[in-house]
């Protein structure tokens, strides 16, 4: 039996280093990524945000939310491609 879609979130705070078009490249590159093995909801692009302490000498970072339904074994890829890709300060995937 096939498993059903499950809905999640995931907050992403990008690196500003490379400027805010770096940041809304990755944005785009992550969408078309969950888009392949699911359905995107709404990707909220909360923008430029003060952190609440440094991370890798940065005290900026930009922050996005994306809300999707997808099958539960993908949230272990999308992780794993967050963890290793160059320009993610942090990142958070819940179940809603």
């Amino acid at each position: 039996m096939a498993k059903i879609n499950e809905n999640y979130e995931t907050m992403v705070v990008l690196s500003l280093k490379q400027g805010e078009d770096a940041a809304k490249a990755l944005v785009e590159k992550f969408k078309n990524m969950i888009e392949a093995a699911g359905t995107v909801e709404s990707v909220n692009e909360w923008g430029k945000r003060k952190l609440a302490y440094q991370i890798n000498d940065e005290s900026e970072g930009y922050y996005v939310l994306y809300t999707y339904s997808c099958k539960p074994d993908f949230p272990a890829e999308l992780d794993r491609v967050l963890k290793i890709t160059d320009g993610v300060l942090r990142s958070l995937i819940t179940v809603k």
